[in-house]
């Protein structure tokens, strides 16, 4: 089945109000296996609403419209979708009644221009609206249906996942389910690069790929009937990508590296402790925003100024003199401090130029430090960014990533030799 939808408000085409009623109901179709090929906004005007119906109808077998049912005269969906369809409306009492009840119990006078949400077109399915005054309605004609919502999603949504959804499941045949892979330490286009073939010769599931802020997601989208199991689908096609691209893929759908990371310190039981300069105490933030860390997480140190770094941690003045803050060097003692003075397992380091730039700065140059009892390694990263707040956050990614295939190794250490 084809979906389209039409969003309705003169309000969303000034850009007052972000249409999120359409990405969700978008969500809710593809769930249920339905293609949605058009969203179209129009304002409140009945001749362009009544185009936007009939071109509609030429190409989808579902329309699904939002907003336009409140009570003023610029609430026009019902009326023109009436109209264009030859339909009368006509009084429903019970959303008379309900209309009378829900301004009584408030001690507000009912205005004439409420009634106008107690009428409907005639023969079509009330939706009830739990959160408001304007219930919804569906219509069917001509094997087509078209279901009219109201505009506030604290209304639509109950009301598409209380009445239209258990409606349009009794009518596909099909359900769409999604698997999304998180990677980090590839670049958006150097994963369709290496998955290109494979996005070549896609049908069914699809591949798909996303960038955001510091990693890369995967999304894979199967098609797939009634009763029958997704995984037989996607399973193979995560394998092939996985043969690929395996070290990267850190994750899976909602996820974060800092909650992978802090499931590897619960599950290995290692502690850490954190020495920060340039993160200012993003890296330890990031981890105790983790339920149950504070059984891994011993400490963190912001050494902020070099003084703080030799009184703190131990660096070495000779060090900072010679190698200056931002450097391997420094990294690395800062690392090895944390570890000697908290006890901790692994300790982990950052140093590096944020900005704004000066003269004898690079602005982006990091420096990422690690220490265990088994010996440490500082790692250079270049983030040509001048934003200060991104090369922060860019920096804890790194150093959350640094650690967690850090424990990876130890795991399969672990495991071989057990």
């Amino acid at each position: 089945m084809i979906a389209e939808i039409i969003s309705v408000g003169t309000e969303l085409l000034l850009g007052q109000i972000v249409n999120t009623d359409a990405q969700f109901i978008s969500q809710q179709l593809s769930e249920l296996g339905i293609d949605v090929y058009n969203i179209t906004t129009v304002g409140d005007n009945d001749k362009r609403l009544k185009e936007a119906v009939a071109l509609a109808l030429t190409r989808a077998d579902i329309i699904i419209t939002s907003g336009g049912l409140g009570p003023t005269e610029d609430d026009l969906t019902k009326q023109t979708i009436s109209d264009y369809l030859g339909l009368e409306l006509v009084l429903d009492k019970k959303t008379n009644t309900d209309l009378i009840n829900f301004f009584a119990k408030r001690n507000s006078k009912m205005t004439q221009n409420n009634m106008r949400q107690a009428y409907f077109p005639k023969g079509c399915l009330i939706l009830d609206n739990g959160m408001g005054t304007a219930p919804g309605c569906l219509i069917e004609q001509n094997g087509k249906t078209i279901i009219i919502l109201p505009g506030p999603p604290s209304e639509l949504q109950p009301m598409f996942l209380n009445s239209v959804r258990p409606y349009l499941e009794s009518k596909s045949e099909n359900k769409i389910v999604s698997r999304v892979l998180r990677i980090f330490g590839m670049g958006e286009s150097a994963v369709e690069d290496a998955l290109m073939e494979l996005i070549d010769t896609q049908t069914n599931p699809s591949i798909a790929t996303y960038a955001n802020f510091g990693e890369v997601t995967l999304r894979l989208t199967a098609k797939v009937k009634k009763g029958e199991n997704e995984n037989l689908l996607l399973d193979p096609l995560e394998d092939k990508i996985r043969k690929i691209i395996g070290k990267f893929i850190y994750g899976y759908d909602d996820t974060s590296l800092a909650k992978v990371t802090a499931d590897l310190l619960k599950e290995l039981n290692v502690k850490v402790a954190i020495g920060e300069s340039v993160t200012g105490g993003l890296l330890t933030s990031s981890l105790v925003d983790i339920s149950g860390i504070s059984s891994q997480l011993i400490e963190g140190i912001v050494c902020y100024s070099n003084e703080s770094k030799i009184n703190r941690l131990g660096v070495l003045e000779c060090t900072i003199k010679q190698y200056g803050a931002v450097s391997c060097e420094t990294a690395l003692e800062m690392a090895e401090g944390a570890l000697k003075s908290s006890g901790a397992d692994i300790a982990l380091s950052t140093t590096g130029y944020a900005g704004p730039q000066t003269d004898d700065e690079e602005v982006g140059l990091v420096y990422i430090g690690l220490a265990d009892k088994c010996g440490s390694y500082a790692k250079k990263f270049y983030f040509p960014w001048n934003n200060r707040a991104n090369i922060r956050k860019i920096t804890v990614y790194n150093a959350l990533n640094i650690l967690r295939l850090h424990l990876l190794e130890r795991k399969k250490a672990i495991e071989l030799y057990k």
